[in-house]
């Protein structure tokens, strides 16, 4: 009876040690440090720079015009992109990104969506001449106390060129409006 009345008196208290270990887990709240993502969404213009040429014409490299927007989903890191090419033959690129956050105001992304070129197809701009799959690295710098932002990125559009079927890559930078 002694030994059963011991092991009941163990059992006890063990169970009350791990409650109490248990409540204190729980009471403590520890979070992995981790940086919040730039906040918000804009659009912007900016310069776009063709850095390839379509091999049979030599054409495609130049300056050009870009018009960017971005819209932020708030609780994952992932935003839609647009991008248009105005000049050198007019190119809507649209993407998906996956936004990584370097600080409180500065996010790298990478995207991937297509670009469509929309005019003279003998007149390469800077993704080519023809519908290709895209991939957009970039960052994003959203001034404090502003509604100013700052972007840049690289498009490289896969098999852009009709004639020779070359990669094409722009780069683009600009200045964006928060909203």
């Amino acid at each position: 009876m002694k030994q059963i009345k011991r092991r009941l008196t163990q059992a006890a208290i063990a169970s009350t040690l791990g409650g109490v270990i248990a409540g204190a887990a729980g009471m403590v709240d520890v979070q992995p440090a981790n940086a919040q993502a730039a906040y918000g969404s804009y659009v912007g213009i900016g310069a776009g720079f063709g850095l390839t040429e379509e091999a049979d014409t030599g054409r495609g490299s130049g300056l050009d015009m870009v018009l960017t927007g971005r819209y932020r989903f708030l609780r994952m890191p992932v935003s839609l992109r647009a991008t248009a090419f105005l000049f050198d033959n007019f190119t809507l690129v649209p993407t998906v990104s996956y936004d990584y956050p370097l600080s409180w105001n500065t996010d790298i992304y990478l995207g991937a969506g297509a670009s469509f070129p929309i005019g003279d197809d003998d007149n390469p701009g800077p993704l080519g001449n023809q519908t290709a799959f895209v991939l957009q690295p970039g960052i994003d710098y959203m001034f404090p106390n502003s509604r100013l932002s700052a972007f840049g990125s690289a498009i490289i559009a896969f098999n852009g060129y009709r004639n020779g079927g070359n990669t094409a890559v722009a780069i683009q930078a600009g200045m964006g409006y928060q909203f």
